[in-house]
């Protein structure tokens, strides 16, 4: 039987701890994409070799990819506050350390560490979410929570170029140690202590089965290209690296099958709705960082921009994304989630084949306008009726589990779509780019069509018509309204 979530400490006004989630997660998700603009200069700086680039850029990803659904268990043992806090200080003195790195070696080890932290951190903040707001405001908080996550995702080149021409490499890292701090005392007194009011059993099997398992797979993504999907070394091939990565996941299903107290309750794929919204987290993360990768190639080498020009110019995405994210959220309280996912998905393939179709040599930022606007229009309305639909019914126990699944597929579907678009892009001199970036383009908005037809299978169910689920205890609900 699961056990609600109930509150320890001072009554929590839940906009407020929201702000500090945001605020939290904004840092996490800007440093996925924010070093990619400091690549060129770090490689000059600290005489790094493009293999050693590519670990700087990646080994971040890796471990948040891998350690997600860890950490979402652990918020349940812990509590999220703890954990999340925890999550917090490390990436606060994480980010420091890769400021401070004089080598290509050192920054590496401090991304992988920051990567931990985050990954201790994200699953928390749904968790949270899901324990302050009542079910029918649920929608519009993660709305804004996925507006922030949106904004901070696509603003790495824009913040990125900026500091990076004005202050340096350093400064991107920099920039997260006053962020941190503030949202550390902050979350200390805005953000309440939820628990989810059970005792817990650690399953260190499943732990180790899961978190080598998405290692395998995440590192056979990030290193094919460069082996040319062979061989690695000695006998370790590619191949061999994912084969050894489903025996492993398939090995912890079937563990997972036979605990009385899984670390994945795979009972929450029983719920349809869970279980294509997940997909569809994954088909939207996949389409961003593909896109992200050949819009930073197309306007820098094909076009000639520079950093600062480049991230400016994809500042409609931006604006039209933060706009629209939060409304998506109040309707999906209305509504439901399925049309918006439908109609979402369906307006991003067609900004996808924008960006691919419209430019050629002599574009300029006013060309990507339009399709940029469509991208973070339909993005707006994916990204928070998504993540509601995968929490709406999830029982309070199981919510840092769920919330694991959620934003590994989410980290997954990045690294996915990046190593898809790296593939195509490989080895492309600038007179085959733009070829190659179409290319690339088609296969992302395919993706993106074949999401919105899944999407179209979902329950129609608003959340005004709902029962159960993940909602909030009765004491919490009373506490918030």
């Amino acid at each position: 039987m699961h056990g609600d979530l109930t509150r320890a400490g001072t009554r929590p006004n839940p906009w407020l701890a929201l702000g500090v989630l945001c605020l939290a997660n904004f840092l996490i998700l800007l440093d996925t994409t924010i070093v990619n603009t400091a690549a060129p200069v770090i490689m000059r700086v600290l005489e790094a070799g493009i293999d050693e680039i590519l670990w700087i850029l990646n080994g971040y990803l890796l471990a948040f990819a891998a350690l997600l659904i860890v950490f979402g268990h652990l918020g349940d043992l812990l509590g999220p506050r703890a954990v999340f806090l925890a999550g917090l200080a490390g990436f606060t003195v994480t980010s420091v350390l890769c400021g401070l790195s004089g080598t290509p070696e050192l920054l590496i080890v401090f991304r992988v560490l920051q990567g931990v932290s985050a990954a201790a951190l994200v699953p928390q903040a749904l968790v949270l979410i899901s324990g302050i707001f009542p079910a029918r405001r649920r929608g519009a908080a993660f709305g804004v929570f996925t507006a922030v996550a949106g904004l901070a995702s696509v603003s790495g080149p824009t913040l990125g170029g900026l500091l990076v021409t004005e202050f340096g490499w350093q400064s991107i890292f920099f920039l997260n140690l006053p962020v941190g701090l503030i949202a550390i005392v902050a979350t200390l007194r805005l953000v309440p202590d939820l628990r989810t009011g059970r005792g817990h059993r650690f399953d260190l099997v499943g732990v180790l089965l899961a978190t080598t398992g998405l290692t395998a797979l995440v590192f056979g993504l990030i290193e094919g290209e460069p082996h040319d999907w062979g061989t690695v070394a000695g006998p370790v091939t590619i191949p061999a690296i994912f084969l050894a990565s489903a025996a492993l996941l398939v090995a912890f299903v079937l563990w997972e099958r036979r605990r009385p107290e899984p670390l994945l309750p795979l009972a929450l794929f029983r719920n349809r709705n869970f279980g294509i919204a997940t997909t569809i987290t994954l088909i939207t993360s996949f389409a961003l960082y593909g896109l992200l990768l050949v819009f930073v190639l197309e306007t820098q080498l094909l076009l000639g921009m520079s950093p600062v020009a480049s991230g400016l110019s994809a500042l409609p995405w931006t604006l039209a994304l933060s706009a629209v994210a939060p409304v998506a959220g109040r309707l999906t309280d209305r509504i439901g989630g399925k049309f918006l996912l439908v109609s979402g998905l369906a307006l991003f393939a067609l900004g996808v084949l924008g960006v691919g179709v419209l430019p050629d040599s002599s574009s300029t930022a006013a060309t990507f306008i339009l399709p940029l606007i469509a991208v973070g229009v339909g993005q707006g309305l994916t990204l928070a009726p998504a993540t509601t639909e995968a929490m709406r019914d999830i029982a309070p126990g199981d919510s840092g589990a769920a919330s694991g699944v959620v934003n590994t597929v989410r980290q997954v579907g990045g690294a996915l779509g990046a190593a898809v678009v790296g593939a195509i892009l490989q080895n492309r001199v600038t007179s085959e780019l733009l070829s190659a970036a179409r290319t690339a383009l088609v296969v992302l908005a395919g993706v993106l069509v074949a999401g919105a037809a899944l999407g179209a299978t979902m329950s129609g169910r608003a959340a005004s018509t709902r029962s159960g689920g993940s909602g909030t205890s009765d004491d919490t609900r009373q506490v918030i309204e």
